[in-house]
């Protein structure tokens, strides 16, 4: 499991560059993005797609890979591997069959945006991404309400106000932050009370 930059492609660790230039695989969400990265860093590498969509059909054919001796690395387009796409499915599998697995640490959007929020970081909630409906989304919120931590959710920049608006009126005042387009060159970081956040992305429209 390799992380790879969250942005800036210069945040991928020398250990990450030096594991991608020696396996003899590398399963990726998207090869366009991952294909792009590894040119930047000169790097050649044989790109095998595997994501949401095709899991249930790459999956069986990764295992074969390994189970023949081959060393496959696992990236996502951005980030630690396994946050909000199917890497935990081939972890399990590997684990299931006795197939050892490492980890190759780096960048990480929830830890990057933790660490300049301002809101305490001795305990934290990652709840991932919202249900798309508000009802559904609500639900989602009431069930984390209580929760004695720092909540964390990623969110698209279409629904962010709706978003915020209901965090507003079910978590409460609470401070908060949005991050966004954390590492690049147009990194915003807004601080204030949920309330605050919710009214100011409802007028600005994301």
């Amino acid at each position: 499991m390799v992380a790879t930059p969250i942005g800036n492609a210069a945040d991928i660790t020398l250990r990450a560059l030096d594991i991608l230039a020696r396996v003899d695989a590398v399963a990726c969400e998207d090869s366009r993005v991952t294909g792009r990265l590894l040119v930047r860093h000169g790097v050649s590498a044989k790109l095998i797609p595997y994501h949401d969509h095709n899991a249930a059909r790459a999956l069986p054919a990764l295992m074969r890979r390994l189970k023949n001796g081959e060393s496959v690395a696992l990236v996502s387009d951005a980030g630690t591997p396994l946050v909000s796409d199917p890497g935990y499915r081939l972890v399990r599998a590997c684990i299931d069959d006795g197939i050892p697995v490492t980890a190759v640490p780096g960048a990480s959007a929830v830890l990057t945006s933790l660490m300049v929020a301002g809101l305490p970081t001795d305990r934290f909630l990652f709840a991932g991404f919202l249900p798309n409906r508000r009802a559904a989304r609500r639900r989602a919120l009431t069930e984390v309400a209580d929760v004695p931590a720092s909540l964390v959710f990623m969110e698209s920049a279409r629904r962010l106000p709706a978003s915020l608006a209901d965090m507003a009126d079910i978590l409460g005042p609470r401070s908060a932050a949005v991050t966004r387009e954390m590492t690049k060159m147009f990194e915003e970081v807004r601080r204030d009370d949920l309330a605050v956040l919710a009214a100011h992305y409802a007028e600005a429209g994301s």
